[in-house]
């Protein structure tokens, strides 16, 4: 199936206007990688694309919704984890233990939701800390029709410094849709800095 998914990747690629950018290093073992800006459901085509081009075996997280009915087994076939937003803190703790207990975990977030406008979401900082993950920075780039894997980095627990090093990274990364894009900010970054400080 790994292979499958690969010939389809470099099919995609050769034939889609957008232009893989592979990892410099590829880093190996689990870790959590996030796709940003996340401006257009094609992210998730173009994230597919680079994981499989890859060969990785992902995992991903959706609002449950997307889990009903016949979609249900073809999304957790493609790596799906249902959430309910309604419990952020429940998601943190069951993705924290998933990532314990699989030995090559990769996890895909979305930290910046579709058009939403407001910051993003403090869950893969809190996952990321709570499993010791390292952080890869994917993205996609409308201005250079690229996408792909740029640098992997150690969160430190200091909040406002490792989000600066984020916002550094996708400061020219532009997403499908510019229009969408916000700034790199965590919605809750004050208040988890308090958190980790304390």
């Amino acid at each position: 199936m790994t292979s499958v998914r690969a010939g389809l990747a470099r099919l995609f690629w050769c034939l889609s206007p957008w232009k893989l950018v592979r990892e410099a290093v590829p880093v190996d073992g689990p870790r959590l990688l996030i796709g940003a800006p996340h401006t257009s459901n094609f992210d998730f085509v173009l994230m597919l694309g680079i994981a499989w081009d890859a060969r990785m075996r992902i995992h991903w997280l959706g609002k449950q919704e997307l889990f009903r009915g016949i979609a249900g087994p073809i999304m957790r076939g493609l790596g799906g984890i249902a959430v309910d937003r309604s419990n952020a803190s429940g998601v943190v703790d069951a993705v924290v233990e998933k990532a314990r207990s699989t030995e090559r975990f990769l996890l895909v977030v979305t930290p910046e939701g579709t058009r939403q406008g407001k910051g993003w979401r403090s869950g893969f900082y809190r996952i990321a800390m709570s499993a010791d993950l390292p952080v890869t920075l994917g993205y996609a780039d409308g201005s250079t029709k690229s996408a792909g894997l740029g640098e992997t980095l150690r969160l430190t627990g200091d909040v406002v410094a490792d989000m600066d090093r984020v916002r550094a990274f996708y400061a020219d990364k532009s997403g499908v849709r510019p229009e969408f894009r916000t700034e790199p900010r965590l919605q809750d970054e004050v208040e988890l800095a308090k958190q980790y400080q304390a």
